[in-house]
């Protein structure tokens, strides 16, 4: 497996790629029935290669799998070894997209929440989370090269995730999604400060906020600057505000995509987040190939002091 070696040492942050799911449902794929963007491993994983491809050709340095909505909880309807069979898919399709990149490009395995995200009244105890994510991410663990906690809406939601990571060895990220009102607090109503002192004792290299608007985004960078002592990174969604009152069920239902957030404008709240210290930096959830590929353009030309490799 590749390395991600002294991430702090870089010259320019590290471009995670956009969002598999809505760019897989901008494309045809009928995101629906519980399984969102696991569906089209089932009925067009060749477009799942696809929109890895199209990351790789914007800019980006490291691909995610498309395993966000590939947990045991939504795929044992299916039938007894489809949570096993999807995830490979999954890795092996970010896998192949990464091999054939003109240069080197790294994977991340997705372990997402499993009971619903931007939902901190429905996340379960430690206990009965931390085994869940222990077997989903030694599933991952063969094919990838980080293991990326992503969405957690309470301290210990990320703690549960992040250990059952820890156990493969491989290099652990989290990524908490924050509140949409500028508070630059979990969705939990919790500091940044209190969920990194969660993870204490446990060795995550890289610590993150996504999967919230680039405004939220923003909020959060000076706290989690100030609490995170390693590297830090940040990749915000393109939809409308995420309230405790949005219900999303499992990937249907999901919010508007905003209308005034094109490619650049995401890529200014991008080299904002650069010039605050993020080593990495990327898109979630509405953020497609146009808008890395902007990122890394902007990261290039308009950020001094800011070098793209």
């Amino acid at each position: 497996m590749r390395t991600i070696a002294n991430l702090s040492d870089h010259a320019a942050p590290l471009l995670l790629d956009g969002g598999m799911g809505q760019e897989l449902a901008a494309r045809g794929v009928k995101c629906t029935e519980g399984l969102w963007s696991a569906r089209a491993l089932l009925d067009d994983p060749e477009l799942v290669y696809e929109v890895h491809r199209d990351f790789v050709a914007a800019g980006a340095d490291i691909l995610t799998t498309n395993t966000y909505a590939a947990t045991r909880r939504r795929l044992d309807a299916i039938d007894d070894d489809a949570f096993e069979r999807v995830n490979r898919t999954a890795c092996e399709l970010a896998r192949r997209a990464a091999d054939e990149a003109d240069r080197p490009v790294l994977v991340a395995g997705s372990l997402p929440p499993i009971h619903g995200s931007y939902r901190p009244d429905e996340v379960r105890p430690y206990d009965e989370l931390e085994p869940l994510y222990r077997e989903h991410a030694a599933l991952l663990a063969e094919h990838v090269d980080v293991l990326l906690c992503e969405t957690m809406s309470t301290a210990d939601e990320a703690r549960a995730a992040a250990a059952g990571a820890a156990r493969t060895g491989l290099p652990v990220w989290v990524a908490w999604t924050v509140a949409d009102d500028g508070s630059g607090r979990l969705r939990s109503g919790e500091s940044l400060a209190e969920a990194v002192a969660a993870l204490d004792g446990l060795h995550v290299e890289a610590l993150l906020v996504n999967c919230s608007m680039p405004e939220s985004i923003d909020a959060a960078m000076a706290p989690l600057a100030a609490a995170a002592r390693r590297p830090f990174g940040a990749y915000a969604n393109g939809f409308e505000a995420i309230d405790e009152d949005t219900k999303v069920a499992d990937g249907d239902d999901v919010p508007e995509r905003r209308a005034d957030l094109g490619p650049q404008r995401y890529a200014e709240h991008a080299v904002a987040w650069a010039r605050a210290g993020a080593a990495i930096v990327g898109g979630c959830c509405e953020v497609g190939p146009e808008h890395i590929a902007a990122v890394a353009a902007a990261l290039g030309t308009e950020a001094p002091g800011i070098t793209r490799r």
